[in-house]
């Protein structure tokens, strides 16, 4: 049986799914994207959206119970692959050695345009 994770610290599902779930110890979470809290997209460039990202994620980690340092899994979305180096030095800000396995792709089009979306899978005791 799967437990939903839901948040106030980070923004809540525009669509159909949740923020995060969790099927045994693993915990599965959306893609985020740098939307606040409260649903409004954070300006700017890459810098501070991977960072929004990951704050969304350490709030949504922090609510099924676990944390970033407990990450094994990434996924990282880049609406332009020319922005690597730049999300990378932020993503390095967070995690810490042993680092998870991870995924970068460059895909066309992002939810609001925006220029990165995270999702992570991690365990939780």
């Amino acid at each position: 049986m799967k437990d939903i994770v839901e948040t106030a610290g980070a923004p809540a599902a525009i669509g159909p799914y949740s923020q995060a779930t969790v099927l045994g110890t693993l915990v599965f979470t959306s893609g985020q994207i740098p939307l606040r809290p409260d649903g409004t997209l954070v300006e700017g460039g890459v810098e501070v959206q991977t960072r929004q990202v990951l704050d969304n994620l350490r709030a949504v980690l922090a609510a099924a119970g676990t944390d970033l340092a407990r990450v094994v899994k990434t996924t990282v979305f880049l609406a332009d692959m020319n922005e690597f180096s730049t999300m990378n030095a932020v993503y390095a800000e967070y995690f810490d050695a042993p680092y998870p396995a991870r995924s970068t792709v460059q895909v066309a089009r992002l939810p609001r345009d925006v220029r990165v979306e995270i999702e992570v899978v991690a365990e939780r005791e």
